[in-house]
């Protein structure tokens, strides 16, 4: 039976989450609007004012004129060979992690935790002097190389808790029957840590796409760098065209929103995997 303290409770819970809700998306509602404005309209009457007319000028100006044909290609050309290396080489190191019993493992799964906790701050000028030496400095390479190496940690040390969760006598009933290691590893494990390997994707995909500050560091020309950076670059020293940065921006937003929508039923079973043991 519901009273009447019950009902006046549930009805003020509703309206404060539609409240927060609110307050959470109206940054996203102004992006939107704005975008379809033009910038003088924008600088007479302000960011919080509606648009008077709607126009897509700053979504062509962003993709022609704001080189977003161009960053947003190079994007992905940084992005998807990331994680394919990062899932590829941490899946390896957490199944052996996971499966096999050998001296140093606990050390080097320390080294693994301990790489997540260092600020990469302080990596900025080593990593951009070891770029110069290597001779890929500027080029698409050098930030699929960070990208991998600094997440190798996390992925490394979320896929090894998975395995590990996954019964010994599969893989022992595997190799009685004459199964290989890499055979067991991969069509046995991957398969069955699937869930999380599509929830580290999609977390890997946003952040390595979102990128800045190792774009800006390890990228000098215009063609070469991402969304990120190349949005950056669209800053004048004195005017700034809002509307098509803006309208840039959240173009940029919707391969992060369409890789999180096509994965959103493995990432939710990857985020539950293990919660009812």
């Amino acid at each position: 039976m519901v009273t009447k303290k019950n009902l006046l409770l549930r009805i003020f819970g509703l309206l404060s989450l539609t409240l927060l809700t609110f307050l959470w998306l109206l940054p996203m509602i102004v992006a939107i609007l704005t975008s379809f404005r033009s910038n003088t309209e924008l600088l007479t009457e302000g960011f919080l004012s509606l648009p008077k007319t709607l126009s897509l000028d700053s979504y062509r100006n962003a993709w022609n004129r704001g080189q977003l044909k161009t960053f947003l290609p190079n994007s992905f050309i940084i992005t998807m060979p990331s994680i394919i290396f990062t899932l590829g080489l941490s899946s390896l190191a957490a199944y052996a992690l996971a499966k096999f019993r050998f001296k140093g493992r606990k050390l080097i799964l320390s080294v693994f935790v301990g790489g997540m906790m260092l600020p990469f701050q302080i990596l900025l000028l080593p990593v951009f002097r070891l770029s110069e030496k290597l001779g890929i400095y500027d080029t698409y390479w050098a930030l699929i190389g960070i990208h991998t190496a600094f997440q190798l940690g996390f992925c490394t040390f979320v896929l090894r808790n998975y395995m590990v969760t996954i019964p010994r006598s599969l893989s022992e009933a595997a190799r009685i029957d004459g199964c290989k290691e890499f055979r067991i590893y991969y069509q046995i494990i991957l398969p069955l840590v699937l869930p999380a390997i599509a929830a580290i994707a999609t977390l890997e995909f946003t952040w390595i796409f979102n990128d800045y500050i190792w774009a800006l560091i390890l990228v000098r020309t215009s063609k070469m760098m991402p969304v990120t950076a190349g949005l950056a670059i669209l800053q004048g020293q004195y005017v700034m065209d809002w509307t098509v940065i803006i309208a840039g921006a959240l173009m940029a937003t919707i391969p992060t929103i369409g890789i999180f929508i096509f994965l959103q039923r493995y990432f939710i079973q990857g985020l539950t995997m293990g919660s009812n043991k």
